[in-house]
């Protein structure tokens, strides 16, 4: 038995390189998927509102959680329709699935950042309003 490490066929060979093409991932996500540019539009006036609110440090670290659960969310979702995409080009059931479970994912993290926003974002709206 040898203690020799197997060699993968794609595996990034410098630290650089694997930070070059996971850039390249977001870039892909940004330029191809509609629903990417709607979840950026959202976080821009979620930053300005946030600024506009001048929001507490903490109320902060929830909407960046937040943003970032969506995010990442949308690209997993953009990985796994890929995948399937390449592994069968005609109707499956088991390939419909996958693709909605993992739509079904970017909705439950959306859900979840509406619901984090509203929380933050209405009793300043409400002060606001009011005064």
């Amino acid at each position: 038995m040898t203690n020799q490490k197997p060699v993968l066929k794609f595996k990034n060979k410098t630290f650089r390189r694997s930070f070059r093409l996971a850039f390249n991932g977001i870039k892909l996500v940004f330029k191809y998927e509609k629903n990417m540019k709607v979840h950026c539009f959202a976080s821009v006036l979620i930053v300005i509102f946030g600024l506009f609110f001048s929001l507490k440090q903490t109320e902060w670290l929830f909407l960046v959680i937040a943003i970032t659960s969506v995010i990442f969310a949308e690209m997993v979702n953009t990985a796994c329709e890929r995948i399937v995409d390449l592994c069968t080009s005609e109707y499956n059931e088991l390939a419909k699935q996958a693709k909605d479970i993992a739509a079904g994912a970017v909705l439950i993290a959306t859900i979840g950042a509406v619901i984090t926003g509203s929380v933050i974002f209405i009793p300043y709206l409400i002060e606001w309003l009011t005064n």
